[in-house]
């Protein structure tokens, strides 16, 4: 690729704080890719540790690479982090990887011929994790659940999403630049769970997204990894995110997508109210957010009686919309025996 101004510049986007173990092994991979038409956005958000000096190490040694780094005045958490990001990238698509995962070294190559091929707003690449307490791997630890490559039009893709057809995350995805920026689709600072939300108003809007089936992230499962160091910010999280979407569904007045999005609604509460014991287990704490979550739209007797909903769901719903005390009993000598 001689030429690189034929090609469509990527933004890469990486964020830095408390990442001095795994920042090399994530840029080499960025340094390693078959496709060279990339720039490198690094935000620091204040890390404590010495990830900034390895960081400008690399830089020095690496002139030939397009990297900023730049550098919050004060901690902002993760979701100010990529909007720093977005607001900083030139390129035409952007890509966001995690500071201590890394990716294929033909990655963004699989995304982009994929993105002209496809003429795609999103292209949804696939994962590998690997497990560095028993040194396993598995692929396609997050997957791609739907079936069709290619899906045109908001409608489609919405409900293909409220059916848990595609990963949350917002990483291993090459995305428009020019699309999230006029639809301002931006992170909500605060949220530790920031991907959920973010990806939920990324499909409210976007009206072509490609799957590319090729294994291009690999995510590392480490003893700093999220999904093992959850707490009751990250459940107070999960509430914030309900009532946004919440108000996303009062707000339109579209039927179907209604629907969607109560079927969107038990999934998530189910996933929440399960996550919130397993890591607290505590009753008190659970009984205010089992009826927090009630306020939030539910199965209307109608909807009982229509085939849309699966019995799966029509009985989810009616189980989180107990009397607080017998929900508890209910959901506790389900999960627990």
């Amino acid at each position: 690729m001689s030429e690189l101004n034929q090609y469509p510049l990527v933004s890469i986007n990486i964020p830095v704080f408390k990442c001095e173990d795994f920042i090399i092994r994530c840029l080499e991979s960025v340094k390693n890719q078959t496709y060279k038409n990339y720039e490198i956005i690094l935000v620091n958000d204040c890390t404590p540790d010495g990830s900034i000096a390895l960081i400008e190490e690399f830089i020095n040694s690496n002139t030939d690479i397009s990297i900023r780094l730049i550098h919050h005045k004060i901690n902002s958490g993760l979701s100010v982090v990529r909007n720093t990001g977005i607001d900083h990238s030139k390129g035409e698509y952007i890509y966001f990887l995690d500071s201590d995962d890394n990716i294929t070294e033909d990655c963004i190559e699989h995304l982009i011929n994929n993105a002209i091929n496809s003429n795609a707003d999103l292209i949804i690449g696939q994962n590998r994790w690997i497990n560095t307490f028993d040194n396993s791997v598995k692929d396609f630890g997050f997957p791609t659940m739907s079936k069709n490559d290619h899906l045109i039009g908001n409608d489609v893709i919405f409900k293909a999403y409220c059916k848990g057809e595609f990963p949350v995350s917002s990483w291993n995805k090459l995305i428009r630049l020019d699309f999230i920026k006029s639809n301002k689709i931006y992170f909500v600072p605060g949220l530790y769970a920031q991907d959920e939300l973010w990806f939920f108003h990324l499909m409210e809007k976007i009206n072509s997204v490609s799957i590319d089936r090729a294994i291009t992230y690999n995510y590392y499962l480490h003893s700093n990894s999220v999904i093992f160091n959850r707490t009751k910010k990250n459940s107070e999280n999960h509430q914030t995110i309900l009532e946004l979407v919440t108000k996303s569904y009062n707000h339109t007045n579209n039927i179907e997508r209604r629907k969607l999005i109560r079927g969107w609604i038990i999934n998530f509460k189910t996933l929440i109210i399960q996550m919130q014991w397993k890591i607290l287990k505590d009753e008190n704490y659970f009984k205010i957010n089992y009826n927090r979550m009630k306020k939030a739209p539910s199965l209307t007797l109608l909807d009982y009686l229509s085939p849309y909903f699966t019995l799966h769901q029509k009985k989810e719903n009616f189980l989180l919309n107990l009397p607080t005390n017998l929900g508890f009993k209910v959901f506790k000598k389900r999960y627990e025996g």
